[in-house]
């Protein structure tokens, strides 16, 4: 199992009152600094505003900060975990991370969801439909990210999205394609789109129990299509709540995580805003645990 790093970038208040320019200064360092220890991958969170409530503080754009953060690290893998897929045209989003790949020379990662935080949708004029609807988008879409990050032109005509022979030049470095990593809990619909379209299931929040419990159901979802189950990887973005738990709490979970067959993990430690010793202590947790880290 590998662990990655979910980056402060102000979502949850950890950069509450800082300057803009301090607080941008600070997550290009907590990035660099995961990429130091070993980290296998970093991540940011695709959010407008402030959570649970929206607050006149910072929150820094998920993809114009990969694209910095591409040009500023040498080997973390990074990616949103996850985007609200209709916050941007599935075209456009195929056409940044075929950008962004060849930037960060072949290290991005596609994590998309259906979203859910109504306050943002509200604010920012995509209204807030239900969530058979959102996630109909989120189906249409990745239907077309799958063509655009594909060999030739893409069409596809959907109920929320299409596309009419659209060139999509880069498409990235990585071959076959950027790799996809559809998030969500749910099990009938965002699995089965997940088994249909993705490299990779993120699994939000769940415990390594509920991992277990999971586990045959996505299994299920992949025999539906015919696909080999073990050719979906599973990854979970451990609550920031039960991450911060260091020590011997923190290196059992990680490696409950590792023994359930989880192929990634990462999480938010809101305490990396303002220390360096909270990714020293979760790089000594996660190795004592069993987990994954590259060498400096």
């Amino acid at each position: 199992m590998e662990i990655g790093v979910v980056l402060p970038q102000g979502w949850t208040g950890e950069y509450d009152g800082w300057e803009p320019r301090r607080a941008w200064e600070r997550t290009v360092a907590v990035a660099r600094q995961a990429e130091r220890l070993g980290f296998e991958s970093a991540w940011v969170f695709d959010h407008f505003t402030t959570e649970p409530d929206p607050t006149d503080e910072l929150t820094f754009e998920s993809f114009t900060t990969l694209s910095a953060l591409a040009a500023l690290t040498t080997r973390v893998r990074l990616g949103q975990v996850v985007i609200c897929a209709a916050f941007r045209n599935p075209a456009l989003t195929a056409k940044m991370i075929g950008t962004l790949d060849v930037i960060s020379g072949g290290r991005m990662e596609l994590g998309i969801g259906a979203g859910w935080k109504e306050d943002e949708w509200r604010a920012y004029g995509y209204g807030f439909p239900e969530t058979r609807t959102r996630l109909a988008i989120l189906a249409d879409h990745l239907e077309v990210i799958t063509r655009m990050l594909g060999p030739g032109h893409a069409t596809y005509a959907g109920t929320h999205a299409s596309v009419t022979d659209a060139i999509n030049v880069p498409r990235g470095l990585q071959q076959p394609r950027v790799p996809i990593m559809v998030g969500g809990n749910g099990p009938n619909v965002t699995w089965r789109l997940a088994a249909r379209h993705a490299d990779e299931l993120n699994l939000d929040w769940l415990s390594p129990d509920e991992v277990r419990a999971a586990r045959p159901v996505i299994a299920a979802r992949c025999e539906e299509i015919g696909r080999d189950p073990a050719t979906l990887r599973l990854s979970v973005n451990i609550s920031r709540y039960v991450l911060q738990d260091e020590g011997a709490a923190r290196v059992e979970l990680l490696a409950a995580y590792r023994e359930a067959g989880v192929a990634r993990v990462m999480g938010l430690l809101q305490a990396s805003a303002t220390s360096d010793d909270a990714l020293e202590s979760l790089a000594g947790d996660a190795r004592a645990a069993g987990v994954a880290l590259s060498r400096p």
